[in-house]
């Protein structure tokens, strides 16, 4: 019994270091470039919300609009994967400490 008990007090600790280090993590900001940084976009670090997208006027051009919208695009998604690294980097420490399967 006193190991149950033991087991269910780390499983709480570790629950509110994973609550702490998720609600850390949507606070932070991370970004990715494309067009050789022509185009930025700034994600959440959660990767939920699309804080901000940069264009540089240069990229702009009316005759190739595709090419812009692939760059936005390309953008984006860099900066969703930069926040999915993120988080696997915060969140991988914790979770690993249940010594769970595929944790």
């Amino acid at each position: 019994m006193a190991n149950y008990n033991e087991m269910m007090k780390q499983a709480q600790a570790m629950q509110r270091k994973l609550a702490d280090a998720q609600e850390e993590i949507a606070g932070m900001e991370v970004s990715g470039q494309a067009g050789g940084g022509m185009v930025s976009a700034t994600v959440s670090g959660s990767g939920d919300v699309v804080k901000r997208i940069d264009i540089n006027p240069e990229a702009v051009d009316p005759e190739d609009v595709e090419m812009l919208g692939d760059m936005v695009m390309a953008a984006v998604n860099e900066a969703l994967r930069a926040a999915k690294e993120l988080e696997e980097d915060r969140l991988g420490g914790i979770a690993g400490g249940l010594g769970l399967p595929g944790m």
